[in-house]
């Protein structure tokens, strides 16, 4: 019975600690950076460099949601959808968490600097303050937070060709603007969904003092619009070629018109179908890039 009580409460436990990281958000960070690393890549990488790389930036991304929760833990009480999140819910303490959390940033930061370079742990410790220091407190003040936060949420594929090259070009800041053209629509989407939620927590987003949805859905069209021909500039710079240009215009065209239908709608089942396509849309965006560069 000790038994199976201990293995229960370090399975709650080690749940808990994913959710403070964001494990999902996380993955989905380490992928951008994937993508970064293999655009950047003028020959072969060696596996060590992948792995700290890899390493590095998701400690760093799991660091800073950690904290991201740490600072808004009494909101997220006050909101259905963050109340059961270990920190509002009381599973952890916040003392304990930031603890994690420092741990988390300075084991991806020294993975960064001692294994790929200064370059690309400058970029990361960057994205990490703006996230934390910047990002988080402005969601408390203006709706353009989420505009903010977008900035930091393109860094990681910037982290990846950092980390191969040395430095950055056209190729690292074509992937800044693709990753940052695509969080805006689903976060505008997310935005609309949990509008009631938002307005509880305390948040002045887009969408709260939005009442028929027009300029959170009008945002959202016309950031896909300028999605389409951003996404393209990979295959327009020479980094990736017609797999992936198809890809990107089928991809586009499809998360376009889920955004049209939202603009349309209005509907919280509409916002929830451009969130659905927005998540299948940046792994099916990042495949094709890697397709077109290995095959």
């Amino acid at each position: 019975m000790r038994e199976g009580t201990l293995a229960a409460t370090t399975g709650v436990r080690l749940r808990d600690l994913l959710g403070l990281t964001k494990s999902g958000i996380t993955a989905m960070v380490a992928l951008s950076a994937a993508a970064g690393m293999l655009l950047g890549a003028q020959g072969p990488t060696s596996p060590a460099l992948w792995v700290h790389t890899l390493l590095g930036t998701a400690l760093v991304a799991a660091a800073a949601s950690a904290l991201n929760q740490v600072v808004e833990r009494d909101a997220d009480a006050l909101m259905r959808r963050t109340a059961q999140r270990p920190l509002p819910a009381g599973r952890l303490q916040p003392d304990a968490a930031v603890l994690c959390a420092a741990l988390l940033g300075a084991a991806g930061l020294l993975e960064l600097a001692l294994g790929a370079n200064f370059l690309a742990a400058g970029l990361a410790a960057a994205t990490l303050v703006g996230y934390v220091g910047v990002y988080t407190p402005l969601k408390k003040v203006s709706s353009l937070a989420t505009v903010v936060g977008a900035i930091p949420g393109a860094v990681p594929p910037m982290i990846g060709w950092a980390a191969v090259r040395g430095s950055l070009g056209p190729g690292a800041w074509a992937l800044f603007a693709l990753l940052f053209f695509w969080q805006m629509p689903h976060f505008l989407s997310i935005a609309w969904i949990y509008r009631a939620d938002y307005a509880r927590g305390g948040f002045p987003m887009l969408s709260v003092n939005d009442e028929d949805g027009l300029r959170t859905s009008r945002q959202a069209l016309l950031y896909c619009a300028a999605l389409v021909p951003v996404s393209l500039l990979p295959s327009a710079i020479g980094l990736a070629g017609a797999v992936y240009f198809t890809g990107a215009i089928v991809a586009g065209v499809w998360f376009l018109a889920a955004s049209a239908a939202f603009a349309l709608d209005r509907s919280a089942p509409a916002a929830k179908r451009l969130m659905l396509v927005s998540v299948f849309y940046l792994p099916v965006v990042l495949a094709a890039l890697a397709a077109d560069r290995l095959f």
